[in-house]
C-alpha cells in the first residue's frame, strides 16, 4: 500500500519545518500505521533469528520472545550494524547459550568472545548487568531466570541500558508498547517532517514523534517495520522513495533532494596523534603483553605497550621511554614490524611498531592490571583490541 495523503495533511509550519509545530492527524497517523504494516508484511526482515520463536517460526501478537537472546542483540546494536552483528550473535549463543551461563563466565572470557565488535565498555556493563539479574532469580536450575522485568525503570536501572535498548527489549521480547530510536528510526521520522536540525539537536521531539506514530496494538511489528524501512528504502544515500510506503506523506520527499535529511552536523576534525609500540620479546621467545585498566578506554583488554610519541621525539625514543614508564623495563628497539592507522570516535592513530629486545628491569603493571610473558602462539587466548589483532598477524608472520 502506498499513501495518497496531501501535504496539507501535514499542517503549521513553513518549508524546512519547524518540528515543535508538526501536527499529524489522527487519520493521517491511521494510515501511516497500516501502510508501514502491510509494507513489512510483504518487504520486512523475517529472517532475523532473535526475532523468532524456537522453532524458527514468528511470533503470534503478543507472545513473548527470548529476552535473552534479544538482549545480547541489541547490547551488540548499540554500535554495530545487524550484518556485522549477526555472525558474532551466534558466536555468543554457541559459548553462552543462556543468561546463566553468561553471568557465570570469565569476563576475560566474555571480552574474548566480543573481540571485534570493538566499545568494550558494552561487554562489561553487560556482565555486571546479567549477573545482577541471575542474582534477582537466584536460580542456576533455568536456562533463563523465572522473572524478567517487563517495566522500563527496571531495564534502565541496569549497567548499559539506555532508553532505546530498553525500549527494544520490551517491544521485541514482549511486544509491549514502547517507542524506538535507533539510527534508522531517527532517519525516518527526521525524513517525513524534514526536521531543519541534526537528529542529537531534536531528539526529545523525535522520541515524542516516534511514541504519537506508534501502533500500540502491534508495536512489535511496527517498530521492526520503521527499523526496516530506515534499512532497506530510506537509506542514508540513494534513498528508494518510489517504492516507500510513507512517500506521499513525507516532507522530505517534496523537495529536489530528499537525501539532504537528516541534515548533517558541522563536521570537526578528529585529533591525530602517532603512538609508538613495543613488541618486546625475551631470550626464550616470549613476548611481553600487558592489560589495560578498567576505568578507561578498551578496559580489560591486552595489548603491546607502548604510548604517545612526544613533539620532537623519534619514535624509537617514544617505545624505549614508554616501556620504562609504564612496566618499568629498559629496551632496545630493532626491527620495524608494521605500520596502521586506526581511527575511534575521538581520534585518529598511527601506530608505528618495532619489534624490541628486552635488555634489564622486571616488568611492572605501573600503568595497567598486569603484565605477562606469553609464548606468541597463545596470543589468541587473550582478548585484543582490533588494532592489535594485525600486529600480532604481522608477529607470528614475521617469526614463521
Amino acid at each position: 500500500m502506498v499513501l495518497s495523503v496531501k501535504l496539507v495533511d501535514v499542517v503549521g509550519r513553513q518549508f524546512p519545518g519547524d518540528i515543535h509545530s508538526l501536527h499529524f492527524s489522527n487519520e493521517l497517523k491511521k494510515d501511516l500505521r497500516k501502510a508501514l504494516l502491510e509494507w513489512f508484511e510483504n518487504n520486512g526482515r523475517h529472517d532475523i533469528p532473535w526475532k523468532l520463536k524456537e522453532n524458527g517460526s514468528r511470533p503470534n501478537k503478543g507472545e513473548q520472545l527470548s529476552v535473552y537472546k534479544i538482549w545480547v542483540a541489541e547490547v551488540m546494536l548499540q554500535q554495530t550494524q545487524l550484518q556485522v552483528v549477526l555472525p558474532f550473535w551466534n558466536k555468543w549463543m554457541k559459548a553462552f547459550p543462556s543468561i546463566i551461563s553468561f553471568a557465570n563466565a570469565d569476563e576475560q572470557e566474555v571480552l574474548l568472545h566480543w573481540q571485534g565488535l570493538g566499545y568494550y565498555s558494552r561487554a562489561r556493563r553487560f556482565h555486571a548487568a546479567a549477573k545482577i539479574i541471575t542474582k534477582t532469580n537466584r536460580s542456576s536450575v533455568f536456562t533463563e531466570p523465572v522473572v524478567w522485568p517487563q517495566d522500563l525503570e527496571s531495564w534502565l536501572a541496569l549497567p548499559g541500558i539506555g532508553r532505546t535498548t530498553a525500549n527494544s527489549i520490551l517491544s521485541s521480547a514482549f511486544d509491549a508498547p514502547f517507542p524506538l530510536l535507533d539510527g534508522n528510526v531517527k532517519r525516518v521520522l527526521s525524513r517525513l517532517i524534514a526536521s531543519p536540525q541534526p537528529t542529537k539537536d531534536c531528539l526529545k521531539d523525535l522520541w515524542v514523534l516516534s511514541e504519537n506514530l506508534l501502533d500500540r496494538d502491534n508495536s512489535r511489528n511496527f517498530n521492526q517495520g520503521l527499523m526496516d524501512l530506515g534499512a532497506k528504502v530510506c537509506r542514508p544515500s540513494n534513498p528508494k522513495c518510489s517504492i516507500c510506503p510513507w512517500h506521499f506523506s513525507c516532507l522530505a520527499y517534496s523537495f529536489d533532494n530528499p537525501a539532504i535529511f537528516p541534515v548533517k552536523p558541522e563536521k570537526k576534525e578528529l585529533p591525530f596523534e602517532v603512538v609508538g609500540i613495543g613488541v618486546v620479546l625475551n631470550q626464550d621467545g616470549y613476548v611481553l603483553i600487558d592489560q589495560r585498566l578498567n576505568n578507561g578506554l578498551l578496559g580489560g583488554m591486552w595489548e603491546f605497550p607502548g604510548g604517545k610519541q612526544e613533539k620532537s621525539e623519534a619514535i624509537q625514543e617514544t617505545i624505549v621511554r614508554e616501556l620504562q614508564e609504564e612496566l618499568g623495563i629498559e629496551v632496545a628497539v630493532e626491527q620495524f614490524l608494521i605500520s596502521l592507522n586506526h581511527s575511534y570516535t575521538h581520534k585518529k592513530i598511527r601506530f608505528e611498531v618495532y619489534l624490541c629486545k628486552w635488555i634489564h628491569g622486571e616488568p611492572k603493571p605501573l600503568a595497567s592490571q598486569k603484565v605477562l610473558w606469553v609464548k606468541p602462539s597463545a596470543l589468541c587466548k587473550y582478548p585484543f583490541p582490533a588494532a592489535n589483532a594485525k600486529m600480532i598477524k604481522a608477529l607470528l608472520e614475521f617469526l614463521q
